[in-house]
């Protein structure tokens, strides 16, 4: 997943979770990741994974985007 996708920027999505813009996102904490995401479909060990919000493209692990929700 490139940041520059449109649905990408339309949710915030970084691949560096650290790297999320703090005044635009003030909710975001460094905690946060793709990996640790209700939505995230990859192993915990994986680089990347699947996300049913970008549709047959892979987030990174370590990635966020506004729609982050913590995992159960």
């Amino acid at each position: 997943m490139e940041e520059t996708d449109a649905q990408a920027v339309a949710l915030g999505y970084r691949r560096d979770t650290t790297k999320v813009d703090a005044a635009k996102y003030p909710k975001h904490a460094a905690t946060q990741s793709c990996g640790n995401c209700q939505l995230y479909q990859g192993k915990p060990k994986d680089a990347f994974g699947g996300c049913p919000l970008f549709a047959g493209k892979q987030v990174a692990v370590g990635g966020w985007c506004s729609a982050w929700v913590k995992k159960a």
